[in-house]
C-alpha cells in the first residue's frame, strides 16, 4: 500500500473524486488482508471503477501526471531515440519532447518511481525525463503499434536463419524440441502475436495456410483484418507451438483438434480456446480469446437503457423458472449470463454452473466442466446437480430435448435456471423450445423472460460525423419524413485506428413472460403471434432497440441493419 506525505491512499484519493464510497473502500481493504493482494489489485476488481480511474489516482498520489496514449502518434525523431526491446524492458514509451532545444523527454510510464529505467533511457537518450503514468496494457499497445510487426519479423527471421543453419528436414521431435525453449524465436513470435491480439482487443486470431504464405488476422469489434504474413515454412512450426501450449497432439496432422491456453498479457489473464483444422496448404489455427474482464461486467456496462434494466432485474428477482439468453456465436450471450449471476451472487445462495467450456472462473460459483469422454453430458451433470441442493442452475446451453427436458424440471421444482439458445428472436424461442418436444403448458409455467441480443460496433466519440439523415433513412429507422433528425457517420482517426469505431455494444429485445403470453404459449401459436402479445406488453425489438442507437449517436445504419432480422 502506498502512502503519499499526507498519508493519503490511492483508496482515500478515489474517495475524494467521489468515485468510491468510503464503506467500499474499508470492503476492498479488509479483503486485501485476507487475500494479501495490496489496494492497488484490490481496486482492480471493483467493478465500477476503470483501469484509468485508479491509474490517475496514483499519478495524483506520487505527483505524476496521468495521460491515456490509446491516440498517441509517435514522430520519427521519437522512434529513433530507442529499440522497442529497450522500451518493452522498462514498460515505458517516450512521447514528445517539452522544449525546443529537445533535450527534456516526456516518458510515459507504467511504474514512474523505476529509476533504473529513468536512468537508462536518459542515458540512451541523451534527455531529461519528465514522468507521464499510463496504464501498462495502452504502454505495451504504443510500442506493438510502432515495434510490434518488427519484432514479430525478427523472430520470424531469426528461425529461418537457425532452420538454415541445420539440416533441411528437421523431424517432428527436433521441431518439438524448438517450439518448447522459452527462448526459441517461434515461442516469442506466438507470444508476440497473441500479446498483441489482447493489446488490439482481439477477439479471435485466425492464422491461414496459404500456398506460399502464413496470414496472420485479428477479429477485431466483429470484422477482421489482416496483421502480419510470414514464409509458409513457418507453418509447421507455429502450429506445433501453439499445439504444445494448447496441450494437443502434435504428431496428429490430419485430424481437428481443440485446446486451451491460458495466458497472462499485462498481469490480465486470458482464456485462449485453440480450434486446429486441416486444410489443403496446411493446419489452419483460430484461437478465441477471453479475458476475465469482459465478462464480468456490471448491469450497466452491457449496454442495456433504463427501462430495459428495470424489466430485466424484474426477471432475475424471480426465485425459480428459466431466464434464457439468445443469440448466434459471439453476440454476448456468455457476458449477459456471467453478470446477471454476478448480480444474484451471495453466500446464502448455491450457484452452480455446468458450462462447455468453462468460460471464466468466478469466486462463489461452483463450476463443472462438461466432459463427453467421461460421460458427464450437459444432462448427466444437470441430474447430479439436482443432488446438490442448488438454488441457481446456469446450462452453459440448451441444446436438445434431454436437457431441456430437465431445465424445465429444475425450475418447476423450485430453482432458477438460466441458459443459452440459438435462436433468431425472442419469439422464436418459445417455437424452439416446441420443436424440441417440450410440451408448451410446461415452456408457459417454467420460462420467465428470454433476452435475445446482437453486438453492434460503436461509433468512435473522437471522429464521428453529424449530418442530418435522409427520407430512406428515416424510413428505416421508423421516423416520420416531416421530422429532421440528426445521425452519425464513421470517419476514423489515430484513437480508433481508423476505423472509426471503437468497442462494441449489445442490442437487446428483453420479452417478459406476462400472463397474456403464458395463455398463448399454451395454446401452441406461431412466433408471429407471440412477437405481436409482447409489443403490446411494451417490448422492443432487435430493430427498434437498434434504431434508438443510431439516433443516439451510438452506432451506423449499416450496423444496425447487420443485427436487423425483423422487417
Amino acid at each position: 500500500m502506498v502512502f503519499s506525505k499526507e498519508g493519503n491512499t490511492v483508496g482515500s484519493i478515489l474517495v475524494k473524486q467521489g468515485k468510491l464510497t468510503e464503506e467500499r473502500l474499508n470492503e476492498v481493504i479488509e479483503q486485501c488482508k485476507i487475500t494479501g493482494k495490496t489496494l492497488e489489485e484490490g481496486l482492480t476488481e471493483v467493478k465500477t471503477l476503470s483501469e484509468a480511474d485508479i491509474i490517475a489516482a496514483k499519478g495524483e498520489l506520487l505527483g505524476v501526471p496521468y495521460v491515456s496514449v490509446r491516440a498517441v502518434t509517435l514522430s520519427p525523431e521519437i522512434l529513433k531515440l530507442a529499440s522497442g526491446q529497450v522500451l518493452r524492458k522498462h514498460n515505458v514509451v517516450p512521447i514528445s519532447f517539452l522544449d525546443e532545444e529537445k533535450n527534456v523527454l516526456e516518458l510515459v510510464m507504467a511504474d514512474p518511481l523505476d529509476m533504473v529505467a529513468i536512468d537508462d533511457i536518459s542515458m540512451i537518450t541523451g534527455c531529461q525525463i519528465e514522468r507521464r503514468i499510463c496504464s501498462i496494457g495502452e504502454i505495451n499497445g504504443l510500442i506493438d503499434k510502432y515495434f510490434g510487426s518488427d519484432e514479430a519479423m525478427s523472430a520470424a527471421e531469426a528461425y529461418a536463419k537457425e532452420r538454415e543453419s541445420k539440416f533441411a528436414a528437421i523431424d517432428a521431435a527436433k521441431e518439438k524440441e524448438e517450439a518448447d525453449l522459452d527462448s526459441a524465436p517461434i515461442v516469442l513470435l506466438v507470444r508476440s502475436i497473441i500479446e498483441q491480439a489482447v493489446r488490439q482487443r482481439a477477439s479471435d486470431i485466425h492464422i491461414d495456410a496459404h500456398e506460399t504464405q502464413v496470414v496472420v488476422r485479428f477479429r477485431i469489434d466483429g470484422v477482421l483484418f489482416k496483421v502480419m504474413s510470414y514464409d509458409i515454412k513457418l507453418l509447421p512450426v507455429i502450429v506445433t507451438r501453439i499445439k504444445i501450449m494448447g496441450d494437443m497432439d502434435i504428431s496428429e496432422k490430419r485430424k481437428a483438434q481443440d485446446g486451451r491456453i491460458t495466458a497472462v498479457v499485462d498481469r490480465s489473464e486470458c482464456d485462449i480456446r485453440v480450434s486446429i483444422l486441416p486444410t489443403s496448404y496446411g493446419e489452419k489455427v483460430v484461437m478465441r480469446i477471453q479475458t476475465t474482464v469482459s465478462l464480468t461486467r456490471t448491469k450497466q456496462q452491457l449496454g442495456m437503457r433504463d427501462w430495459e434494466l428495470e424489466v430485466f432485474d424484474h426477471i432475475l428477482s424471480n426465485p425459480n423458472g428459466i431466464i434464457l439468453v439468445t443469440g448466434p456465436t459471439g453476440s454476448g450471450k456468455s457476458t449477459t449470463l456471467y453478470t446477471a449471476l454476478s448480480e444474484i451472487n451471495d453466500e446464502s445462495i448455491n450457484i452452480i454452473t455446468v458450462e462447455d467450456p468453462v468460460e471464466a472462473n468466478i469466486t462463489g460459483l461452483n463450476q463443472v466442466q462438461v466432459n463427453n469422454k467421461a460421460d458427464l453430458t450437459f444432462a448427466n451433470a444437470l441430474r447430479a446437480i439436482l443432488r446438490q441442493d442448488p438454488d441457481v442452475i446456469m446450462i452453459g446451453e440448451i441444446r436438445d430435448y434431454e436437457t431441456a427436458s430437465i431445465a424445465v424440471q429444475a425450475s418447476i421444482t423450485g430453482h432458477l435456471v438460466v441458459s443459452t439458445l440459438h435462436t433468431n428472436s425472442s419469439a422464436a424461442t418459445i417455437t424452439r423450445l416446441l420443436d424440441m418436444g417440450v410440451e408448451s403448458y410446461l415452456i408457459a409455467d417454467s420460462v420467465v423472460g428470454v433476452i435475445a441480443q446482437r453486438l453492434v460496433r460503436k461509433l468512435c466519440t473522437h471522429c464521428r460525423k453529424k449530418r442530418l439523415a435522409t427520407n430512406d433513412e428515416k424510413e428505416i429507422l421508423g421516423v416520420p419524413g416531416e421530422q429532421e433528425i440528426e445521425i452519425y457517420d464513421s470517419v476514423g482517426c489515430p484513437m480508433c485506428n481508423n476505423s472509426g469505431f471503437y468497442g462494441r455494444t449489445a442490442v437487446f429485445e428483453i420479452m417478459e413472460i406476462t400472463e397474456e403470453l403464458k395463455h398463448i404459449i399454451t395454446i401452441k401459436s406461431s412466433t408471429k403471434d407471440i412477437k405481436e402479445e409482447a409489443l403490446r406488453n411494451g417490448m422492443h425489438t432487435l430493430k427498434m432497440s437498434a434504431a434508438q442507437d443510431v439516433i443516439d449517436g451510438i452506432t451506423t445504419i449499416p450496423e444496425m441493419l447487420k443485427v436487423s432480422f425483423d422487417s
